[in-house]
């Protein structure tokens, strides 16, 4: 089934992280995704204190239990929330170094080179992965927009549809970096990702769930460009490769 198949995908991230040849490109992504994404938290956390803080005492006492049942709604709604915004952002300042561990990710998978670009290449072409990530930050905020608000009007529905947009943009997201190095077009891309919908639902819905967990969200970023990697080698790979 091809959900499954592509939430273990992301799991196989977990072991291609460690491998010998690939650490050392783990490393500055891991660094990054470290330390924005937990001072953020820290700065999140405090921002949520006050402001149930303040909504407390504007409630009358006989409300006052709707403060147990108030934090853990907010919390999942918001952490989950944060996490895709937070994501994309990482990923713009990180996009190089991804883009860089998802070729070396492949390089190892397959043993082939993807290009022959030295360090000077490599640098020229910042720029356009950079410019990639824009064109993926203008797709995602006016979609999140939208179903951020669905999110809030429209119960159940509406929940539904954030979670699998959620899921969507992680797999675009991450996917992304493999389309990119063989300079293959964003739109080509989706249209790809929508023919195996099932692959990109799965696997985003695992960088999801784990990106909601502390400590371990620290080291979601690179394990899911590894495991992005793998899954564009094993089902998209030989399409372009023939």
């Amino acid at each position: 089934m091809q959900f499954t198949q592509g939430m273990e995908y992301f799991f196989s991230g977990f072991k291609l992280i460690t491998q010998k040849g690939l650490k050392r490109f783990v490393f500055i992504p891991l660094l990054i995704n470290i330390v924005l994404f937990g001072s953020s938290l820290f700065f999140l956390y405090g921002w949520l204190t006050e402001g149930f803080a303040y909504l407390t005492n504007l409630l009358p006492t006989w409300l006052s239990w709707l403060e147990w049942l108030m934090w853990p709604i907010a919390v999942l709604v918001i952490l989950f929330s944060y996490s895709m915004v937070f994501t994309v952002i990482t990923n713009f300042i990180a996009a190089p170094f991804n883009g860089l561990l998802s070729e070396k990710v492949e390089l190892y998978l397959t043993g082939q080179k993807i290009n022959d670009d030295g360090l000077a290449d490599i640098v020229k072409d910042v720029p356009r992965m950079l410019g990639r990530e824009w064109t993926k930050l203008c797709y995602y905020l006016p979609r999140a927009i939208g179903f951020f608000i669905l999110l809030w009007i429209l119960p159940v529905i509406g929940q539904v549809l954030w979670v699998m947009f959620t899921c969507w943009m992680y797999a675009v997201q991450y996917k992304d970096y493999a389309f990119d190095n063989h300079k293959i077009g964003f739109r080509e891309m989706k249209q790809d990702l929508k023919k195996k919908q099932g692959l990109s639902y799965g696997f985003g819905l695992a960088v999801m769930l784990l990106t909601a967990i502390p400590i371990i969200n620290l080291i979601v970023m690179p394990v899911a460009v590894c495991g992005a990697t793998r899954l564009w080698v094993d089902n998209y790979r030989p399409h372009y490769r023939n």
